[in-house]
């Protein structure tokens, strides 16, 4: 009976000290990462559109910090940013010149946790 009562004190402990940290901190237990990200290259103007879904309630606290963009494996633009323009879905554009069949790879970063990586081969350009 003692060791039964030991084990129900220690799960109640660890249930108290989850709640208190989701009081404190309900940020975190809301953050989401990314939950699409969406890429559209026009080649005649080497414009790169980024359309992010990250849902928050919280824009300036909760939002996408960091939008990386990398060519092949070289990193060609880091941006960041201080909040995020839309609580759902925003888009951002970025110049970004590349050749039909060059890889492009996006990640976009969450200021909380977590981040969402897509890449996009370049099609041939419209004419």
């Amino acid at each position: 009976m003692i060791r039964r009562a030991g084990s129900l004190t220690f799960a109640w402990g660890v249930i108290l000290i989850l709640v208190t940290v989701c009081c404190l901190y309900p940020q975190t237990s809301f953050a989401t990462s990314p939950k699409d990200v969406k890429l559209e290259y026009d080649a005649n103007t080497q414009m790169l559109t980024v359309t992010i879904t990250h849902k928050t309630s919280s824009p300036n606290y909760h939002y996408i910090k960091y939008v990386e963009i990398k060519k092949g494996e070289a990193v060609v633009s880091n941006n960041k940013y201080e909040n995020q323009p839309d609580p759902e879905i925003f888009t951002y554009k970025y110049k970004v010149p590349a050749a039909e069949g060059e890889t492009i790879e996006v990640t976009a970063t969450c200021s909380i946790m977590g981040s969402k990586t897509v890449t996009m081969t370049v099609g041939k350009a419209a004419q």
